[in-house]
């Protein structure tokens, strides 16, 4: 590993902050104002609780929310917590989809110090025994349709107490648009943790660890990544910088669908309209129907979906009469369609407001790393290489490098690092990743990318073997360890595969264990019973993968194959 001296990638930020500072967009503030004065989140939810008892801080499908219920909630489930034996820094999975019940567990687990793990309510079997133990979670939140999944893994995992609520248990009338049925409010545990008595307010610890956020990489099973509170308010002050505004001025109105068990979910579905005392029209799920009614009836000012989402919107019957005037901040992410000039062009001539790229980030960085708006005069920002990220938000710094580390000169390419107040603290349990990942404070990405002549961010590719399914990240490494603990299977080297429609799909080439005669069939229903269904591979068998004369499997071949399938 070479080591970079930091003068010279000190002396190379210099040169690339100069350009930055000298293409600075006039509408974004260079630096970030708090009025609050904290780097807790509980304490952003307390003050908009006595600032603004009454604001409605989540909508869902008919039930509304205040700040002061918020605030309520989360210290009875603080206290629930308390009552059941949890004490600061005990690790408790929230493992649901979206509901209002996933912000208030979250709010109420930092309330007594302890640590928020988001458990994806997609994982299987061997997934969620990987991640409920690595994270050492004791205690579970959980949808009834999934406490199956958390029973039959629960005695190779600290987890010692498994509660219940429905979706639906926050309703208190019809649910229009609703992806779900109704249920039984009684027939959970929700109820029962909602009568449990407030927790009393304690100091909060900004630098304590807060969340542990489950990601991928390039070895083995998913990493924690090590998140505080003070990562959180800095994430979602400088988001909202990027967005022209400071914090708490014109609290924004949020439409979210993106799972809030993602960091990007939970960015802009939970962090964003708390830290500003805003308000989140939460979706379980994408519907552009009811997207579209929501918009109108709460004045949605924001949103982040795929570019496909936005056509979709586009092509819905009796778009052409909805009044979106009120989503000035419209951001897509470019998946398997790219935001071009002609889908900006349909969206501005319907709705007058200018569709652009969201922002660059990945779970070790907390996300939201760039800033976008500014760039959109002539179309500058589609102009160039896909995909264009912006300039970094105030506080962030980001570099180019060659594989020695040593920064490259603008416009050319090289990995990405970046170093802000939001990068992760470590892998949690996994100090050789931590080391090969966080070298002198810059966080070693992965991704290829370059600087434009104005210092913009233009991110190219993602690490060559990483997959993205509908926008989802699929690990080559984390589907080959899962294939691995099939006992027919010898070895497994997983590719991406184009897909018209997913964009990428995974692709397992598998050697079988000798005498084995399981078909590829066979192995791909035992994946969709082990993995989560976006990760499921489409399977082939071959009699032997290739190798290197040093015991590689040769992923190059196997790109070349994958294509021709």
């Amino acid at each position: 590993m070479t080591t970079v001296a930091s003068s010279v990638l000190e002396a190379a930020l210099a040169e690339v902050r100069q350009v930055q500072q000298a293409n600075w967009p006039a509408a974004i503030p260079r630096e970030v104002r708090d009025p609050i004065g904290s780097h807790g989140l509980v304490d952003h939810l307390r003050h908009w609780a006595a600032e603004r008892p009454d604001t409605v801080a989540i909508a869902f499908y008919g039930r509304e929310i205040g700040y002061a219920e918020y605030d309520e909630l989360s210290d009875r489930f603080a206290g629930w917590l308390l009552a059941n034996g949890a004490v600061a820094g005990d690790r408790i999975g929230v493992n649901l989809g979206n509901c209002p019940q996933f912000h208030i567990a979250m709010l109420g687990i930092l309330k007594i110090g302890a640590v928020h793990v988001p458990v994806n309510p997609m994982l299987r079997e061997h997934e969620l025994a990987h991640e409920l133990s690595d994270a050492g979670v004791t205690i579970v939140l959980t949808q009834p349709a999934l406490a199956p999944f958390v029973e039959s893994v629960r005695e190779r995992t600290p987890v010692r107490l498994v509660a219940t609520t429905d979706l639906s248990d926050m309703l208190t009338g019809p649910a229009a648009g609703a992806p779900f049925e109704v249920a039984d409010p009684t027939a959970t545990d929700w109820h029962t943790i909602m009568g449990s008595p407030r927790a009393e307010a304690i100091p909060t610890d900004p630098d304590a660890l807060a969340a542990l956020n489950y990601t991928g990489g390039t070895t083995g099973l998913p990493k924690g990544c090590e998140h505080t509170q003070r990562h959180m308010v800095y994430t979602a002050a400088t988001a909202t910088v990027a967005t022209g505004r400071q914090v708490g001025e014109n609290p924004p109105t949020a439409l979210v669908f993106l799972p809030v068990f993602w960091i990007a979910g939970e960015d802009f579905g939970i962090l964003l309209p708390l830290v500003n005392g805003g308000t989140v029209v939460l979706m379980t799920r994408w519907d552009a129907r009811v997207a579209l009614a929501e918009i109108e009836r709460y004045h949605v000012t924001s949103m982040v979906g795929t570019v496909d989402n936005y056509v979709e919107l586009m092509d819905t019957p009796g778009f052409a009469d909805r009044d979106l005037t009120s989503l000035d901040n419209p951001m897509a992410v470019s998946f398997v369609l790219k935001l071009d000039s002609a889908t900006r062009a349909r969206w501005r001539e319907a709705t007058g407001n200018v569709l652009r790229e969201a922002s660059y980030g990945m779970t070790e960085t907390h996300t939201a790393d760039t800033i976008t708006l500014g760039f959109q005069d002539g179309d500058h920002d589609l102009a160039g290489d896909p995909v264009f990220c912006g300039l970094p938000v105030p506080g962030t710094d980001v570099l180019i490098v060659d594989p020695d580390g040593n920064p490259v000169p603008l416009g050319e390419q090289g990995q990405i690092i970046v170093r802000s107040p939001s990068v992760m603290t470590a892998y949690h349990r996994n100090p050789a990743a931590t080391e090969d990942a966080l070298r002198d404070g810059w966080l070693q990405t992965g991704d290829l990318g370059k600087f434009s002549d104005r210092g913009a961010l233009h991110y190219l590719a993602r690490n060559k073997e990483m997959i993205k399914t509908n926008g989802m990240s699929v690990f080559p490494s984390e589907v080959e360890s899962l294939l691995m603990l099939h006992p027919a299977i010898e070895r497994a080297a997983v590719v991406p595969k184009p897909d018209r429609d997913r964009g990428q799909v995974a692709f397992a080439f598998v050697q079988l264990v000798e005498g084995e005669e399981t078909v590829a069939a066979d192995l791909v229903e035992w994946a969709r019973g082990n993995m989560a269904a976006y990760k499921v591979p489409e399977i082939e068998i071959l009699d032997a993968l290739p190798m290197t004369a040093t015991g590689k499997v040769r992923k190059g071949d196997l790109f070349a194959m994958a294509e021709g399938r």
